[in-house]
């Protein structure tokens, strides 16, 4: 009853306001016909309120239209059609874990009494699920792989989905192992065994209780007289027999037909044992046919030849003498071997200490069962100090036994071990001569510097003089020696130019004249267009004269001879023609010198480069030469080649990379910060930082002559304490290498107390190489060994800020 009240109530109150608002309209309307005494002008008023009014009823009672929702309500049965999938399980669940939607699969498999991941998998499988899962919720999407359960193996894919991302959509795969047997079967009864049949092979794979499982159209014709006959489940025996001479027949050819010779392969797992039980192994059988007969291996051996030698592996076949057989073009190419001239024997290919090794082998594995395989390491004659794997199995089916033999050609893979392992001894043997030239090098500043002293008080009438001269005289003789180390190793100081190989050649051509004499020719010759290179040209004409001075020496016991100089252009793509495992790729500039002398020969090629090596007689050089020349030509970024022949000469190439300059880098010159000029009158207070207690002499005795105050210290931390304690000193001159704190380190030291201090560094090594690594202002260098007048004159150009 209320809601019927209420539903009156609600159609009384708006009647009443529109006869309410019908009575105020018609009350205006007369009012405005009495003011104005026009009837018409109120009927008009009251026309026009009306339809007004009538209007404005019609939109108030007009329904809004409500917006339509963005999705509509789920209708999970479309889901589950979506997720139907026969190869995968697909379930959804919620937020809660519960289980909304799963296919047909899934129940199949798991049930529909649990819900992912508390499914029946094993514990460490349903632990690594429960991770999946967390990962699924954090990350959006994970996966798992062998879920192991009682009735198999899983992978596992949980993806996060849903308008809130409050669902997990799961989807679970089997792991299905490969059925070697059934790749078997279908292949032989597919493409594979119609490829063999038109060869004329017949294949069969059978069953270890005989039954023929698959057969190849050429078997099944032979055997049954049909190419389309079904021959799956028969007696594999029953299509085949033999004569008194056990030759091999297909029983409906008789003996009136070719023999055949059964090749045995078992269809097994290469995984799993090495020797297969034959009880539970199936097999696949190669039927060839025999024109020659059984005694006779030689005989249809064209069918295997055509088979094998189209395969990259090294393959060989012999008979159980160990006469070859045959050999694919991979074997021969590996056994040093030109393409057809096959040897004898096996034998033939190893040196002589391995031949009655080998042939044992051979012969072993000849007599040996069909599954016989072995390795042997072997030395070829082509190359005796490598020594090679050759792989050898026995064969049957193919007379009365034959050997097969696998070599791989690792020729290439020798060379590159060779290579590298040369380039590592270089680096060793560099970094050795490195170390050496440095330590030598103090040695020799003390002397040198011992010898000026004594000079100072000597005149050259004196007795001693001369003898201090000859020791001076050895010991910068010694100092060359050195830095011929020091640039093997690749550490001595270089200036680079930007310049043209033809240029340097040009500048040394009259003095390579004079060293050659008027036996031997000089030819040179110049490609054009050829790119710019980065390099020190004083250093380039050492390595031409050393070259030089070398092949001359090689020409000696020529009546003429005649040295080729040459500037090449090799451009990327002559550099990826060259197929050189050294030489990176890229445009280059080379540079070529060609004699005709006597050559190097090839145990010593490998060997040239490095220090005090020397093919030449005892006295007649040091051994040096060609290691500056491979230190300097490596330090400009370069590479160098040595090709030689006994009697016929030797050519050296070396490549340098074209130097392409940046408009918009500055020159390594104009990025270092000028030093600063200094107002100096003479004198002044030297820090002297030095731990060779010869050499700190040495310097101190020679800058106390030339009026300085000199403090000295052992080492970079008395440097830095003489500092500390508020020594005043115009110059600090220290070692780089010391025990303790090195130079380097002590001088950024200092300069965090004294900014504008000047530092100089004495060292053997490369200048350019400390000044990549220390990189400080206000820096000087000095190269030992040095004399008393050069220390001397760095200190005081140090000082004056030049």
């Amino acid at each position: 009853m209320s809601g019927d009240a209420d539903r009156l109530a609600e159609g009384v109150a708006p009647a009443r306001d529109v006869a309410l608002a019908g009575l105020a309209m018609l009350a205006s309307a007369v009012l405005l016909w009495l003011v104005s005494g026009q009837l018409l002008l109120g009927a008009a008023f009251l026309a026009a309120v009306v339809s007004l009014g009538a209007i404005v009823l019609v939109l108030a009672r007009r329904p809004s239209a409500e917006p339509a929702p963005d999705f509509a309500s789920p209708d999970w049965s479309v889901t589950h059609a979506a997720i139907e999938r026969d190869d995968m399980a697909v379930a959804i669940t919620d937020r809660a874990g519960r289980l909304v939607c799963a296919n047909r699969r899934f129940t199949d498999w798991f049930g529909a009494a649990a819900a992912p991941p508390r499914l029946p998998f094993e514990p460490s499988s349903a632990a690594a699920l429960e991770e999946t899962t967390r990962s699924a919720w954090r990350d959006g999407r994970a996966e798992t792989e062998a879920l192991e359960s009682e009735s198999g193996s899983w992978t596992g894919v949980v993806e996060r989905a849903g308008r809130g991302g409050d669902h997990l959509v799961w989807r679970f795969t089997p792991l299905v192992t490969g059925d070697i047997v059934g790749d078997m079967i279908g292949h032989i009864g597919g493409k594979l065994g119609r490829a063999l049949a038109r060869e004329g092979a017949q294949a069969a794979v059978v069953a270890p209780d005989g039954t023929v499982l698959a057969a190849n159209p050429a078997f099944a014709l032979r055997a049954t007289g049909e190419d389309s006959a079904d021959i799956a489940g028969s007696d594999f025996v029953s299509f085949l027999r033999s004569d008194d001479q056990e030759r091999i027949f297909y029983a409906r050819e008789g003996t009136k037909g070719v023999p055949v010779r059964i090749l045995h392969f078992p269809v097994a797992d290469p995984d799993g044992p090495d020797d297969p039980d034959p009880a539970r192994t199936p097999s696949l059988f190669m039927l060839i046919d025999n024109q020659g007969g059984m005694g006779d291996a030689r005989t249809g051996l064209p069918q295997i030849e055509a088979l094998l030698s189209r395969l990259p592996l090294g393959l060989a076949m012999t008979d159980r003498d160990g006469r070859f057989l045959f050999a694919n073009s991979a074997f021969l190419r590996a056994a040093g071997c030109e393409e057809g001239a096959i040897p004898p024997y096996p034998s033939d290919l190893v040196i002589r200490e391995d031949k009655s090794a080998l042939s044992d082998a051979v012969r072993r594995h000849a007599q040996g069962g069909a599954n016989a395989a072995g390795d042997v390491a072997v030395r070829l004659r082509v190359s005796p100090e490598e020594p090679v794997s050759l792989s050898l199995a026995g064969v049957r089916g193919l007379g009365e036994g034959s050997v097969l033999l696998s070599l791989k050609d690792s020729s290439e893979e020798t060379r590159l071990k060779r290579e590298i392992a040369q380039a590592t001894k270089m680096q060793a043997v560099g970094q050795l001569a490195g170390g050496v030239a440095h330590d030598f090098n103090n040695v020799l500043t003390a002397i040198i510097g011992y010898c000026d002293l004594m000079l100072m008080r000597h005149t050259p009438g004196d007795s001693d003089y001369d003898d201090i001269q000859q020791v001076k005289a050895n010991s910068n003789r010694a100092a060359s020696l050195t830095r011929q180390l020091l640039a093997f190793s690749r550490q001595q100081t270089l200036r680079p130019e930007v310049l043209q190989l033809p240029d340097v050649v040009s500048e040394v051509s009259a003095l390579l004249k004079r060293l050659l004499g008027e036996k031997i020719e000089l030819v040179v010759r110049h490609d054009r267009d050829l790119g710019l290179v980065r390099a020190d040209p004083v250093q380039l004409e050492q390595v031409l004269l050393n070259l030089a001075v070398n092949a001359r020496d090689a020409m000696a016991g020529n009546q003429g001879g005649v040295l080729k100089l040459a500037t090449r252009r090799v451009t990327a793509q002559d550099v990826r023609a060259m197929k050189s495992e050294i030489l990176p790729i890229g445009d280059y500039t080379a540079l070529v010198v060609e004699d005709n002398g006597h050559g190097i020969k090839p145990a010593q090629i490998g060997k040239i480069f490095e220090p005090f090596f020397t093919t030449k007689e005892k006295g007649k050089g040091t051994g040096l030469g060609l290691s500056t020349v491979y230190g300097i030509v490596k330090q400009s970024g370069g590479f160098i080649f040595a090709e030689s022949e006994v009697g016929q000469g030797t050519r050296f190439s070396i490549y340098l990379p074209v130097h392409v300059p940046a408009p918009e880098e500055p020159l390594a010159a104009e990025k270092q910060a000028p030093a600063k000029k200094r107002e100096w009158s003479g004198g002044g207070s030297i820090l002297l930082v030095e731990d060779e207690d010869t050499v700190r002499a040495v310097a101190e005795r020679a800058l106390t002559r030339q009026g300085y105050e000199v403090t000295t210290a052992a080492d970079g931390e008395e440097g830095l304490d003489a500092i500390a304690s508020g020594g005043k000193f115009d110059l600090v001159l220290t070692d780089v290498v010391m025990p303790s704190m090195d130079g380097p380190a002590m001088a950024r030291e200092i300069r965090r107390l004294l900014p504008d201090l000047p530092v100089m560094f004495m060292s053997g090594y490369a200048e350019e190489q400390l000044r990549k690594d220390i990189d400080i202002p206000d820096m000087y260098f000095l190269a030992k060994p040095f004399s008393v007048p050069q220390i001397v004159a760095a200190v005081e150009t140090a000082l004056r800020g030049g």
